[in-house]
């Protein structure tokens, strides 16, 4: 057999020379960057992302212990996107992807998080304009069923008719300055959300207490929740959403807390061990 030369490279961080991953970071510093337990294997799973946009859900999954592909049709958001600790990013049509029964079954879990604009409510309120978006939830779901790989699909708060039996989460739940509302459908997996603390008062998306109001979009102040747009200050932003590596705020708009993906991560991972 050919022998391999294994490459080595400084860490970026601890500027030890090693055997370093994709991202240039010795073990030990990845495991303090992101969170790991040392002790667990450093990848237990690997999970296929999506329409993985700057990485937020990656991020988590990362935190979770998995190694993490991502899929987009941006090549401008491959450097954020490596930043969250995902392991690769490639450049490529979602839809074309999940087709493709044999590369999926080669993951242990699938995460999608399709375009929201079809089914946001901010372009439902104007005639015509979410008609003009593709529905991606519908295929994507068709395509997941064909490969029979366990997953999730993940979508904003207007997209609920259009999932089936989904999971919320609520930045209240992660103690967090942000309400953003976000959807989970499971397949092949149970998803369960925290359970409500007691409090007088319940939202009826999340069932948690929403005591805080949140600012105008734009005019954040402290004292109120954020509300994550891509005209809101970055560090309140970044507070709200722990999402320190993107260059732009609207990126930063549009991604998954990472809270909320480790949450999911963790979950899942139990449930493939238990197979």
């Amino acid at each position: 057999m050919e022998h391999v030369p294994v490459q080595y490279h400084y860490c970026h961080w601890c500027q030890i020379r090693g055997d370093l991953d994709s991202a240039h970071m010795c073990a030990d510093c990845h495991c303090k960057f992101y969170k790991i337990d040392p002790g667990a294997p450093a990848f237990q799973k690997a999970v296929l992302d999506v329409f993985c946009g700057i990485g937020g859900a990656a991020r988590g999954y990362v935190q979770a212990g998995y190694e993490v592909w991502g899929v987009d049709n941006n090549p401008r958001l491959e450097e954020d996107y490596l930043a969250s600790g995902a392991y690769r990013f490639t450049v490529g049509d979602a839809m074309e992807v999940l087709a493709d029964k044999q590369l999926l079954r080669r993951y242990d879990f699938i995460h999608v998080s399709p375009p929201c604009q079809f089914y946001s409510q901010m372009s439902r309120c104007r005639p015509g304009l979410a008609d003009s978006y593709p529905d991606f939830i519908g295929p994507s779901r068709e395509l997941l069923l064909e490969a029979g790989v366990p997953f999730v699909i993940e979508n904003v708060n207007g997209a609920r008719a259009w999932l089936r039996e989904p999971m919320t989460l609520c930045g209240t739940m992660f103690r967090k300055p942000v309400y953003r509302h976000r959807l989970f459908e499971g397949g092949g997996v149970r998803l369960t959300a925290p359970r409500p603390l007691e409090a007088p008062r319940y939202n009826k998306h999340c069932g948690w207490h929403h005591p805080v109001k949140t600012a105008r979009a734009g005019h954040w102040q402290p004292g109120y929740y954020v509300s994550v747009s891509g005209h809101e200050r970055k560090e309140p932003v970044r507070e709200a959403m722990d999402i320190t590596w993107a260059r732009e705020r609207e990126d930063v708009a549009e991604a998954i807390p990472p809270y909320m993906s480790r949450y999911i991560g963790e979950q899942v991972l139990e449930q493939l061990r238990g197979r």
